[in-house]
């Protein structure tokens, strides 16, 4: 594929069975591009990478979010009980229930929840899906400043015209290009390298400030960002101080406390080998990613047992 870089091999029994191309950039604390591969300053959509840039637009909108409700609207929960919960709390708080919701129906990320609940004979619902604690953060966003509360998720309602702004300044880049998202949230397209700066702005704001307010939400309550287990949560576990936050078709964004970040997309929209790639690009700007090595080891299975592993080209 020309001009994408290979990001990841998978090799099985010593054979390269698949290979994953695309790009990722890393930037050292000034901003610098300091890894480069592939089409860093080409757009892309950033998918739930997207989500800390929305939750903050929802906060300097005026809706009151702190601790673990600051942290759900920045992640992707995985639709476990207690993520449910608090996601009613915020909806309760702003005179709203799980009926104001416009995110679709689904079935909760975490397996066992959903096996719970099948065995109830309970269906998909909104307030599972991974995107429910956005979606209440916005409307809590849009009933604080008394905007339309129905058409929220409009390109052109104040609140999404908030999201689009804060985004933008993060980057230092307009926005590319406008899609829709899977919970049919407005997505604007930034290059990889403005997704990489705008995350890197989080981490790196003044203490006590709104984007940091955000990161640090997000560091101190992994668990709502994530969930049981999940990757992006586990990973900011592993490095502390760092924000994690991955989106769909093979996109993550990693800022280390130091203000090291990382952005990397695969083109074939797979997301087994993004972990992988970030700590080799981290790794190759000098930055101790040790305590996560673990997440650097992705297996290949054969009869359930290893017998290969995802090898990142960073």
């Amino acid at each position: 594929m020309p001009d994408y870089a290979v990001l990841a091999e998978v090799i099985r029994s010593g054979f390269v069975e698949s290979v994953h191309y695309g790009s990722a950039v890393g930037l050292d604390p000034s901003g610098r591009p300091e890894v480069v591969l592939g089409k860093v300053d080409e757009p892309v959509l950033p998918r739930s990478s997207a989500k800390p840039f929305q939750a903050l637009a929802c906060l300097t909108a005026g809706a009151a979010l702190a601790g673990p409700r600051l942290a759900i609207a920045a992640g992707s929960h995985t639709g476990e009980d207690f993520h449910v919960e608090l996601v009613r709390e915020i909806l309760d708080d702003y005179g709203l229930d799980f009926g104001a919701l416009a995110c679709p129906p689904s079935w909760p990320e975490d397996a066992l929840t959903m096996y719970g609940l099948i065995r109830q004979g309970a269906e998909q619902s909104r307030e599972r899906m991974n995107c429910s604690g956005k979606h209440a953060a916005m409307l809590a966003a849009a009933v604080a400043n008394d905007w339309d509360v129905p058409g929220y998720l409009s390109a052109d309602h104040p609140l999404q015209l908030q999201v689009r702004s804060v985004t933008e300044e993060l980057a230092g880049e307009k926005a590319a290009h406008v899609a829709v998202d899977g919970c049919g949230a407005p997505l604007f397209g930034l290059s990889l390298t403005g997704l990489a700066r705008a995350v890197q702005g989080l981490v790196l704001a003044a203490p006590g400030s709104a984007p940091h307010q955000v990161a640090d939400a997000m560091r101190e309550h992994p668990e709502y960002v994530g969930g049981t287990g999940h990757q992006n949560t586990e990973l900011m576990r592993a490095l502390p101080g760092a924000v994690a936050k991955g989106g769909a078709e093979g996109v993550l964004v990693v800022a280390l406390e130091s203000g090291h970040s990382v952005a990397v997309k695969v083109i074939d929209g797979s997301p087994r080998a993004t972990t992988a790639v970030a700590l080799a690009v981290l790794r190759r700007m000098g930055c101790d990613v040790t305590t996560a090595a673990a997440f650097e080891q992705v297996d290949v299975l054969g009869g359930g047992i290893p017998v290969g592993r995802i090898v990142a080209r960073g």
